[in-house]
């Protein structure tokens, strides 16, 4: 059987928009609320924090989305920034995906699920129930590496059926929560003191981080470029519709908890362990059978993001080797089933030993700083390109141009200093990570250099 040199065109226009919305609903958005109450103390406040960091997620979406309809190809920002900066720059940004960023999304997502999971439906102690856990987070990675290794077909199948659903149960819960006689809608204005000053700016950002968490993976459609039919049109219609949608669903989700709950309520959940606070507002709302149906949602919303980040990530491997700038059967596609197997593969084991190694949390602690570098790069890049390539041919031009790319680069770049300035020992962690890939990179060359003499 013959072996493929390219990847089929197989995904549609209402597919990719809901692979976007796949790509980004995991458990951010249950989970964040109570930190964020904690830090603000202020309803208005909390509301604001996610309308800002999901109109700065659409701008930075429009962005990509005039770079992925002139460059539709496997690897997403991989292949802009080749084109933008050269080689050893995209090589950065796909060695910051394989340790930081994406896997280790991966490994948080299926351990949150089998944490989920657990909650509900307890399992067998094996050695302690933290083993048992990463068994299934494990069990998990293994199950839809090998569901993407047969097909993106069936695959991006799937997670449209599954984020249908949850974007229903979704509807569900806020209309049953904004209908509940416990709201009132005072509590959407409410004040339990909030910081003033410079403290106010703090905790605006440090909220705005857990927002931006929430947001995280709006991108992931670029890596399957090559996948998407009419990509010309169509990913820059899933990167724009997609990321609205799910501001929409995130704010209506989070005016259900506000509307619900007190504010100091919800700031007192941070303190309790185990305790999920969108889980603690369904038991208000509905008793133990609310309660119950959240953490279901929770188990799906996580089942289908790790489904997605798998199948979308593995791409951007798959580009690098094509380049010759990974391990090179990463770069093969599965004659039958017309997948980059390999490079699905290598993410899986990677993903699987960060799950065992435990460092996850604090690897996702630092993917929004090494995010910020990237995003505001592809900023960057729609001005450069411009200027470079003034007469290429734009499927789709960013609105407002220049001030929205300027605007996201200067707030990534703002974001990135303040992260430094704030967390001097994470900042230095996550450069050191993206650093140690240069003897990776010169590796790689010599390799290449070496063939083709």
């Amino acid at each position: 059987m013959a072996i493929p040199s390219s990847l089929q065109r197989t995904v549609s226009a209402p597919s990719a928009i809901l692979l976007v919305v796949s790509g980004i609903i995991g458990s951010g958005v249950f989970k964040k609320i109570a930190p964020m109450a904690e830090n603000l103390h202020s309803a208005r406040l909390v509301l604001l924090c996610w309308a800002i960091a999901g109109v700065i997620s659409l701008i930075g979406a429009l962005c990509t989305a005039e770079l992925a309809a002139m460059m539709p190809g496997s690897g997403g920002e991989f292949v802009y920034f080749k084109k933008i900066y050269g080689r050893f720059f995209s090589f950065l940004f796909g060695w910051a995906n394989l340790v930081v960023m994406r896997t280790a999304t991966i490994a948080a997502l299926s351990f949150v699920f089998a944490e989920s999971f657990n909650n509900l439906f307890p399992l067998p102690v094996i050695g302690s129930i933290s083993i048992s856990i990463k068994l299934l987070a494990s069990g998990l990675i293994i199950l839809l590496s090998y569901v993407n290794h047969r097909g993106v077909v069936f695959s991006e199948k799937l997670s449209r059926y599954v984020i249908i659903m949850i974007i229903l149960v979704i509807a569900g819960f806020v209309v049953s929560g904004l209908s509940s006689p416990l709201g009132t809608s005072s509590n959407l204005i409410q004040d339990s003191g909030s910081p003033e000053g410079w403290l106010l700016l703090s905790a605006i950002f440090t909220s705005m981080l857990s927002a931006f968490w929430g947001y995280e993976g709006w991108s992931n459609i670029g890596y399957i470029g090559e996948e998407i039919k009419n990509p010309q049109r169509n990913l820059p219609l899933a990167l724009g519709v997609g990321t609205l949608i799910v501001m929409a669903l995130y704010l209506a989700l989070n005016a259900v908890y506000l509307y619900v709950t007190p504010i100091q309520d919800l700031a007192a959940m941070y303190f309790l362990q185990n305790k999920i606070a969108a889980v603690e507002v369904s038991r208000l709302i509905s008793g133990n059978t609310g309660a119950i149906i959240l953490s279901a949602l929770i188990l799906f919303t996580t089942f289908n993001c790790t489904n997605s980040s798998l199948l979308m990530s593995a791409r951007i491997f798959y580009a690098m080797a094509r380049d010759g700038l990974f391990i090179k059967s990463a770069g093969e596609i599965h004659p039958q089933y017309k997948t980059p197997s390999r490079a699905i593969l290598f993410q899986g084991i990677w993903s699987i030993v960060l799950v065992w190694s435990g460092s996850f949390d604090q690897l996702t602690d630092l993917l929004i700083f090494a995010a910020f570098i990237f995003y505001g790069s592809t900023a960057l890049g729609v001005i450069l390109l411009r200027r470079k390539e003034p007469d290429a041919p734009r499927p789709f031009k960013v609105v407002l141009y220049p001030v929205l790319p300027a605007f996201f680069a200067l707030f990534c770049l703002t974001l990135i200093i303040i992260t430094i300035v704030q967390r001097p020992l994470q900042s230095t962690i996550g450069l050191g990570l993206i650093a140690l890939g240069v003897p990776v990179y010169f590796y790689f060359v010599r390799q290449s250099s070496k063939k083709q003499a």
